[in-house]
C-alpha cells in the first residue's frame, strides 16, 4: 500500500515558533507562517542536539514564498537569508519555506524557526520510518 498521511509521510507541530525540530528521523521540514496583519519576521537557525555546537543562523535557499492568507498567488521572496521579513508587506500574510537535512552544517541536526508574531506550523516530511499516528515518536526529540 502506498504511504499516505500523518505518520506515513509526515508529522506536524502545530505551534512551532522557537521549537527545535530535529531532522534525525526525517529529511525535510517545511514551515508555514500566518499573521492576519502580515507584519511578521521569521528567523531561522540550525542547532546541534548533542549540545557541542552553538546555535547559528541558517540561510533559507529553498525558494521561500509568500502569499495572502486567503486567495491570491504564491510569490517568490527576494529575501533568502536567515531572516524572512513581511514587516513592510501590505499584501501578504503568510510564508512557506523548507529546510532539508542536507542543508545543515556539519555537526548540526536540527532547525528552529522563531516568528516575531503570528503562527508558524512545522510539517516534518519524508519520515525515515512510517508509524501509526497514535504511535508517532515525539517530533521534537532527536
Amino acid at each position: 500500500m502506498a504511504r499516505v498521511g500523518l505518520g506515513d509521510v509526515f508529522n506536524v507541530v502545530a505551534a512551532a515558533s522557537s521549537i527545535t525540530i530535529p531532522l534525525t528521523r526525517a529529511s525535510t521540514v517545511s514551515f508555514v507562517t500566518f499573521l492576519d496583519a502580515g507584519t511578521q519576521v521569521a528567523t531561522i537557525t540550525e542547532l546541534d542536539s548533542t549540545g557541542v555546537n552553538s546555535e547559528q543562523a541558517l540561510d533559507v535557499t529553498n525558494a521561500p514564498h509568500k502569499a495572502p492568507g486567503v486567495g491570491g498567488s504564491w510569490t517568490a521572496m527576494a529575501e533568502q537569508d536567515d531572516t524572512l521579513d513581511l514587516s513592510t508587506d501590505a499584501t501578504n500574510d503568510c510564508m512557506v519555506f523548507s529546510v532539508h537535512a542536507s542543508q545543515l552544517s556539519d555537526g548540526y541536526d536540527s532547525v528552529e524557526c522563531t516568528l516575531s508574531s503570528g503562527i508558524v506550523m512545522a510539517v516534518i516530511h519524508d519520515l525515515a520510518e512510517a508509524s501509526e499516528p497514535a504511535s508517532l515518536a515525539s517530533n521534537i526529540v532527536a
